[in-house]
This record gives structure tokens, C-alpha cells and sequence, in this order.
């Protein structure tokens, strides 16, 4: 594995797992909360925030791997609009994840990437041949998903229930 790929690796297990679980751990040690709205939060900012917000960087310089899982090795023109608009939704959804620290915006800073990154995820479990960048994603996509539902479903219910 080069370098690039190691770092995209430990980057994205950071983004999506470690950092929300430790910043959770700190904030529930530190100033308490409920379980799951403290880790949901930290799992929009993290995982939707600073994980759209370089996805997004990447596919909007053209450094990013978005372009070859299209399957070119040379981009078409249309494929590289394709990946900078990619990139410009994911640079807004990102810095929408960014919000979830302001009270009261997890949530709604939280639906929009962590739907798009559960949906992203289910559309990727079934395509055969993936790279290992590719079942990375398709795998942390799922966990911050997953996160931002459990998120959504406590929230709601707490409104709902007064």
C-alpha cells in the first residue's frame, strides 16, 4: 500500500469512527448529555462534516479517486463536470456537517450527508469488484449513516413525545 493510499485510509477510519467515538467519550466524561445525541452530533460533524468537506476539496482540485471509480484513467470533460459538481455537494453538505456543534442544528445539519452517505453506501454493497478504497467507503459510509438515523429517530421521537 503507497502512502497516499495509507493516509486515505487512516483519514477516513479517523473521520468516521475514532474521532466521533473519542470526542463523544470526552464530552459525555466532561460535561455529560444523552449517549446518543452526543454521539450523533460528533458523528454529523465528523463524519458528515469534516468527511464531505475533504471529499469534497479533493473532487473539486481533481486529486481525488472519483474520476477512476467512474472507470477512466483519462477523464472525459463530462466526467470531470460530473466529479466537480460531485465535489461542489459535497463541499456544501460538509460544511453543513461542520454546524452540528451550534445547539440544536445537528440534526438538520445531519440529514441531508448522513442520508446521502447511508444511500451511497446500501447502492455500493451489492457492485462486485471493489477496490479496497472502494469497500472503505462503502463500509464508514453505512456507519455514519446508520448514525445520523439513530440520531434522527431519538430527536423526532423526543419532539413527538413532548
Amino acid at each position: 500500500m503507497n502512502r497516499g493510499a495509507a493516509g486515505y485510509f487512516v483519514l477516513v477510519i479517523l473521520q468516521t469512527v475514532a474521532l466521533p467515538v473519542i470526542s463523544g467519550i470526552i464530552q459525555l466524561t466532561s460535561v455529560g448529555g444523552d449517549p446518543i445525541l452526543v454521539f450523533g452530533t460528533w458523528w454529523v460533524f465528523w463524519g458528515v462534516g469534516t468527511r464531505l468537506l475533504v471529499a469534497g476539496i479533493a473532487q473539486v482540485s481533481g486529486k481525488g479517486p472519483t474520476a477512476a471509480i467512474l472507470g477512466s484513467s483519462t477523464p472525459s470533460v463530462q466526467e470531470q463536470q460530473l466529479t466537480r459538481e460531485l465535489g461542489m455537494a459535497n463541499l456544501c453538505m460538509g460544511f453543513a456537517g461542520l454546524l452540528a456543534l451550534i445547539p440544536g442544528w445537528a440534526l438538520p445539519a445531519g440529514i441531508a450527508g448522513g442520508l446521502y452517505l447511508l444511500i451511497a453506501g446500501i447502492m455500493h454493497v451489492p457492485k462486485k469488484s471493489k477496490n479496497a478504497r472502494e469497500t472503505l467507503a462503502t463500509w464508514t459510509d453505512l456507519i455514519v449513516g446508520l448514525a445520523v438515523v439513530v440520531l434522527a429517530i431519538t430527536v423526532l421521537t423526543g419532539a413527538l413525545a413532548g
